[in-house]
């Protein structure tokens, strides 16, 4: 039997699976509170008997699985009755390749993500949710969601036969409302943000008994996007990355990505934790103003990388304090700079992907502009989203090509 407990990130408290999974508890029972245009209080996250896990396998033979694979490492997740391998493996997640191109003089890798079963990194958080809403019997699922979360949710339930309930903001890109459409979810268009999308969300499913994915909220979305760190272990076989650029809206990409290193360092199996390096749109940025401030400001965002637009990030916190565990920073960029990188990456690197993950790009040349970074240090992007989830927004940069006719075009070629 798997060994694992709760614990709040706020108030250090400790609680049983038990207490928290048998009554639908989602924050912390003694602190916890999710306000209105407010980050998370209490955010539980979750703790393994890790000496116990070190007598079930080494180092050596868990670099010796396959990436995507979670399931092949159960002690790491919370999950005590998996389904059948077919049903499994209709989770499978991308074995995401990490991909290594020269780009001014340095090495960079990047982590490609854009190719998981709804094209996102989402896929991660939702697949835990999911078979823990399977191993507890229950049969409907909500989310709120700029568009990512929610097409994930909505495919991740299509493919195991449970019913999803998405809130969206009215501004959805149209290709991820038509992708959560195509997979049967019933979808709510909320006329405000995506902040007011996730409010109403929790109102509803507290009401009316619906199991909630919200992120951060539940805690299990946090644990779902640790199985990145645990993949780029396997990938770089224990090699891990100096620098990781990682794109924050509601901070649990980050926060995820942190567990999974903090996993494996109680383990003994990594020594210390690559440098964790949020980036976001200067039009939603309330991680960097927080740092620089020590305060949280509800500010209305705008940006066009829609998927880390957050007013309220809910998981604000405990990213502020990833950030600096890791000895990591945090900064934003524009929107022309952005979308300049999602151009320069697709021509670059023949990947194509949605403007919040091309804000990692445009982070990091930011970053060494601004910092001394060693040429030999090893840098890592996420690329957490495939670029035809945002169609609108590419096609700000990309002019439709003049109608010719066919001696005109053979005209150009002679």
């Amino acid at each position: 039997m798997i060994k694992y407990h709760y614990k709040c990130f706020d108030c250090k408290k400790e609680f049983s699976s038990k207490q928290i999974e048998k009554n639908f508890v989602y924050l912390c029972p003694i602190c916890g509170k999710a306000e209105r245009n407010k980050p998370l209080k209490g955010v539980l996250t979750i703790e393994y008997d890790y000496d116990d896990i070190k007598k079930k396998i080494s180092k050596k033979k868990f670099l010796k699985l396959t990436p995507g694979k979670f399931w092949e490492y159960p002690f790491l997740w919370p999950i005590k009755k998996y389904p059948s391998e077919k049903i499994l493996s209709r989770l499978r997640l991308n074995q995401t390749p990490i991909l290594n191109y020269k780009i001014d003089g340095r090495q960079i890798q990047f982590f490609d993500d854009t190719r998981n079963p709804t094209l996102s990194y989402k896929d991660r958080a939702s697949s835990l949710v999911v078979l823990k809403a399977l191993e507890l019997g229950i049969n409907e699922i909500s989310a709120a969601s700029t568009g990512n979360a929610g097409s994930s949710l909505a495919g991740i339930c299509a493919r195991l036969g449970i019913k999803s309930h998405i809130f969206v903001p009215a501004a959805i890109p149209d290709a991820k409302r038509i992708q959560i459409q195509s997979y049967g979810a019933n979808i709510y268009l909320v006329d405000g943000t995506y902040d007011d999308a996730f409010d109403l969300c929790l109102e509803i499913s507290s009401t009316k008994k619906i199991y909630n994915r919200n992120t951060a909220y539940n805690p299990l979305t946090i644990e779902g996007k640790k199985s990145a760190a645990f993949d780029i272990f396997l990938q770089t076989q224990g090699k891990l990355p100096d620098y990781i650029f990682v794109p924050v809206g509601d901070g649990v990409i980050i926060s995820g990505l942190f567990k999974g290193f903090y996993d494996l360092k109680k383990l003994g199996w990594i020594k210390k934790y690559p440098k964790l390096i949020g980036v976001q749109a200067d039009g939603s940025n309330a991680l960097v103003r927080y740092l620089e401030k020590g305060e949280f400001e509800f500010r209305r965002v705008s940006t066009i990388a829609d998927s880390i637009s957050a007013s309220a990030p809910r998981n604000l916190y405990v990213a502020a304090s990833v950030i600096k565990l890791t000895n990591g920073d945090a900064l934003s960029v524009g929107d022309e700079e952005i979308l300049n990188a999602q151009s320069f990456i697709s021509k670059a690197t023949g990947l194509f992907v949605e403007p919040s993950c091309a804000a990692s790009f445009a982070g990091y040349k930011k970053f060494i502009s601004a910092n001394e970074i060693s040429p030999k240090a090893n840098i890592l992007l996420m690329m957490t989203g495939n670029g035809l989830k945002d169609t609108d927004a590419v096609m700000k940069t990309t002019q439709k090509p003049v109608v010719l006719s066919s001696n005109q075009i053979k005209e150009l070629f002679k």
